[in-house]
C-alpha cells in the first residue's frame, strides 16, 4: 500500500466520520419561558425512544423566553422546527405568518395541546399576608408580581384569570374593567416572562404574591429549594392549554418534517404524561391525572372559549395595542 493510497483512505474514512456526524439531525424546541426544566427531561425521554424505535440519534435544542417573544422571533427567522407555547395566539401569529400549518390545531390531539396548566399565587413562606383569593390582591399594600400580558402567556392568562373570577361571580364586564386595574396598581414592575417574574420574587425579593402557573411551584422548590414559597389555590382560575406546533418553513427547508412530527407525537405517550406530572403540567391523559391527583388540587376552572370567545378575540379585546389593557394600566401609576 502506498503513501498516497494510505492518505487517500484516511481522507475517504474522516470524510465517513463527518457524514455519520452530520446524519444525526438536530431538532430545535422555541418554547415558553417556565417549560425549559420539562422539556429538559422530555428530550432525554425521547432522544433514548427514537433510537430505540428509529434506530437514530438526534439531537435537541431549547430556547426559552416570553411566550410571544418566542413566536415573534421564529417570525423574524429563528428556525424553529417545532414551538410549544403556552397561548393559541402565539401558534395563530406564526400561521397567519406562513410560518406554521393555517390547521396546526388539527395536526394533534385535543386542539394540539397536550398539557395543560392554571393559574395560582405563590406568596413567601407562611403567607404573610394571608393572600387566599383574588379579593385579596387589590388590597392596599399587597404587591403583586405579574407578566406583562403584551410579552408572555402567563401574563394574559393571570389577566383573563382576574376578570373571568368577576364574571364568574356574576359581575359585569365594567366591574370586571374595575376589579383589574386595582389588581395592576398593585404591580410594581411588569416582567417580561414566567422566569423573570420567579427572578423578581425571590431573587430580587420583589412583591408579597406571584401569579403563576402552577408548574412553576415544582420549578422553584427545585431551583431555590423547598419552603421557599406558599402554593395558593384560588377558588376560580382559567385552564390554559399548552399548544405546540410544527414549524412548516423550518422542517421544510431542513427535512426534519418526520422527526418533528415524531417528537410532537410523543408528548402525549403515558412516559412523557408522567414527565408532565412530575413537572406540575396537567397531563391529558385521564388515567396519569387521576395518579397525580394529590398535586392537581380541585378548583373551579373556566375556559376561555367561556367567557372570551377565544384566545384571538381576547388578543383583540384586551391586548393589542389600545386595547382594555393598555387602557386599565399605566407603568408607574398608582
Amino acid at each position: 500500500m502506498t503513501f498516497k493510497t494510505t492518505k487517500t483512505i484516511i481522507a475517504a474514512l474522516a470524510l465517513a466520520a463527518a457524514a455519520g456526524t452530520a446524519s444525526a439531525q438536530t431538532l430545535l424546541n422555541v418554547s415558553y419561558d417556565v417549560a425549559r426544566e420539562f422539556y429538559k427531561d422530555y428530550n432525554a425521554a425521547f432522544v433514548a425512544h427514537y433510537k430505540k424505535t428509529a434506530g437514530k440519534d438526534v439531537k435537541i435544542d431549547q430556547s426559552h423566553a416570553g411566550s410571544s417573544a418566542q413566536a415573534r422571533a421564529v417570525a423574524d427567522g429563528l428556525e424553529a422546527d417545532v414551538v410549544t407555547m403556552n397561548t393559541t395566539t402565539d401558534i395563530d401569529f406564526l400561521a397567519n405568518a406562513g410560518v406554521v400549518a393555517k390547521d396546526w390545531a388539527k395536526r394533534f390531539p385535543q386542539n394540539a395541546a397536550p398539557t395543560t396548566s392554571t393559574m395560582l399565587f405563590l406568596t413567601r413562606n407562611g403567607n404573610p399576608k394571608g393572600i387566599k383569593d383574588w379579593d385579596d390582591l387589590v388590597k392596599p399594600g399587597v404587591q403583586v408580581v405579574i407578566v406583562n400580558p403584551k410579552t408572555g402567556g402567563n401574563g394574559r392568562y393571570a389577566y383573563l384569570a382576574a376578570w373571568g373570577y368577576v364574571k364568574k361571580k356574576g359581575g359585569s364586564d365594567a366591574q370586571a374593567a374595575e376589579f383589574v386595574g386595582k389588581l395592576f396598581k398593585n404591580v410594581p414592575v411588569l416582567a417580561r416572562g414566567g422566569r423573570d417574574a420567579t427572578t423578581a420574587f425571590l431573587q430580587r425579593n420583589i412583591g408579597d404574591v406571584l401569579i403563576t402557573f402552577e408548574s412553576e411551584v415544582v420549578s422553584i422548590d427545585r431551583e431555590f429549594g423547598a419552603g421557599k414559597v406558599d402554593a395558593v389555590y384560588p377558588s376560580i382560575s382559567i385552564l390554559a392549554e399548552n399548544p405546540v406546533a410544527v414549524v412548516e418553513r423550518t422542517v421544510n427547508k431542513k427535512g426534519t418534517g418526520d422527526l418533528a412530527k415524531a417528537y410532537l407525537d410523543y408528548l402525549y405517550s403515558d412516559e412523557a404524561q408522567e414527565i408532565a406530572a412530575k413537572h406540575a403540567l396537567r397531563p391529558r391523559s385521564e388515567a396519569v391525572l387521576k395518579k397525580h391527583a394529590a398535586t392537581f388540587k380541585p378548583l373551579q376552572l373556566f375556559t376561555v372559549q367561556e367567557l372570551f370567545g377565544s384566545l384571538g378575540e381576547a388578543q383583540k379585546v384586551h391586548f393589542n395595542d389600545g386595547g382594555q389593557f393598555d387602557k386599565l394600566y399605566t407603568p408607574g401609576a398608582k
